[in-house]
């Protein structure tokens, strides 16, 4: 209880977002209701729709730059150092910015795009004194063709003495990118749902080929009084894993659905 109330404020205002719905579902109980305020109700309730809302946002897969990475291609004498990362927010997108711009101080022009939230809800770009609409738009596209997401791009330009024009600034910026990003790599993460199945340790040896050899990803094994079997889980396939281990455990095995997490693979 102590742990849910340390990450609200009376305002009904969340401190953390890592959220707990099991801590959150104790509001519907005796306990919450014998030892809350009205006004510290009220931010619990709040509380609970904010987490209940954060978990529906969370999307089943989506796509995001591998790591942060840099590419560099030279077009009629201009150098196009490229760089792009991964950011959750806009303001660790406009940080990423500026410690390119302080490094790159010296540079003709160092234009920039990003892309954050599920819904791509905050989108920006900039041409920094390239003629407009010729550099952070073509960067943004670019992001939004390959469908990215919480990602950020800086492209820096030193002037090579040849003017490349309108269209030539609109391929040049675009092909930067493109390029960077297949340098650095793109990852899919799916959200996956860590599957708890406990057992004797004479399930072990049987269980463990079965998950090797099937379509679940295992994650670890520990050991205690009963075996705890981790398993990555599409929250689509919960049911269908739980009913399988329910057979082949003749019904022996506590199975339990843990936290949600997201698992990455290269595209």
């Amino acid at each position: 209880m102590i742990e849910l109330f340390e990450r609200l404020d009376w305002n009904g205002k969340l401190n953390s977002l890592n959220y707990d719905v099991e801590l959150v579902d104790l509001y519907e109980g005796v306990m919450i209701q014998n030892h809350l305020s009205e006004d510290q109700a009220k931010a619990v309730d709040v509380a609970k729709f904010s987490m209940r809302e954060e978990l529906d946002l969370m999307l089943p897969h989506y796509f995001t730059v591998k790591e942060k990475g840099e590419h560099e291609i030279i077009i009629q004498k201009s150098r196009f150092i490229t760089y792009v990362g991964r950011v959750e927010t806009e303001t660790a997108a406009q940080e990423f910015i500026q410690e390119i711009k302080k490094k790159h101080w010296d540079a003709t022009h160092n234009c920039s795009a990003y892309l954050i939230g599920e819904q791509n809800q905050i989108q920006k770009a900039n041409d920094d004194g390239e003629p407009s609409g010729t550099a952070g738009v073509p960067m943004l596209e670019v992001l939004k063709k390959r469908d990215l997401k919480d990602t950020v791009t800086v492209v820096t330009r030193y002037f090579g003495g040849i003017k490349l024009g309108a269209g030539g600034l609109i391929r040049a910026y675009g092909k930067s990118v493109s390029e960077a990003l297949n340098t650095v790599g793109i990852v899919e993460r799916k959200l996956m749902v860590i599957m708890h199945v406990k057992v004797d340790y004479s399930w072990l040896g049987k269980l463990e080929n079965e998950l090797r050899s099937s379509v679940y990803q295992l994650k670890e094994i520990h050991y205690s009084d009963l075996v705890d079997i981790e398993t990555y889980v599409e929250e689509a396939q919960v049911e269908n894993f739980s009913d399988w281990m329910t057979d082949l455990t003749n019904g022996q095995g506590i199975i339990e659905s843990g936290e949600n997490v997201y698992l990455e693979t290269d595209v």
